[in-house]
């Protein structure tokens, strides 16, 4: 499906080069001179290599059809991740340098989103949220303010992570996975 360059937005997958390519970030720019134009960053999903592009609004671009189906996390082994259809029963599986470091945040029965193209999955999308319990965190010094300060924190999964000052070792907190970054005390 062709869109215009200026429609282009984060998360989509688009074809350019020969190659399928994960937008990870858009800005829109109206120099002072000359015509306005798309920013785009993207990521290659077969060579893993990154490319900044500028895309005019009279460029077509072909934007990927990406099938989303809703699997299961099951378990993984040395090499893959395996997920299962809970509608159908089918098995998928998944190489872990598709996943990368968002593989930390699975756990058994964690619900994704995995894009299919041609039937080959190409991206993994887990819940936006995630509930992890803090493994181990420096205690707060006196007199920090809230609103400025925030502190290392090791989670059970092994992901470092900035928390506020009132988060203690042993809490559970909320992670956006999208930014593996502090959302709130749970």
């Amino acid at each position: 499906m062709k869109i215009s360059g200026n429609e282009i937005k984060i998360g989509m997958i688009i074809e350019h080069n020969n190659d399928l390519w994960e937008v990870l970030k858009t800005q829109h720019v109206k120099p002072g001179k000359g015509g306005a134009f798309n920013q785009v960053e993207m990521k290659s999903i077969n060579k893993n290599t990154k490319l900044n592009e500028r895309f005019r609004s009279s460029d077509s671009v072909e934007r990927a059809i990406v099938e989303e189906i809703d699997y299961n996390f099951l378990y993984e082994d040395k090499e893959e991740f395996h997920f299962i259809d809970n509608k159908s029963f089918e098995q998928i599986i998944i190489k872990k340098d598709l996943i990368g470091d968002k593989s930390k945040f699975l756990t058994e029965g964690l619900e994704v989103k995995i894009g299919l193209y041609n039937e080959a999955p190409i991206k993994i999308n887990l819940p936006n949220q995630i509930e992890c319990k803090i493994d181990t965190t420096d205690a707060a010094i006196k007199g920090q303010t809230v609103s400025s300060s925030y502190k290392p924190a090791l989670l059970e999964n092994g992901i470092n992570i900035l928390v506020p000052p009132f988060v203690e070792s042993g809490d559970t907190i909320l992670v956006d996975t999208r930014t593996i970054e502090y959302i709130k005390k749970i």
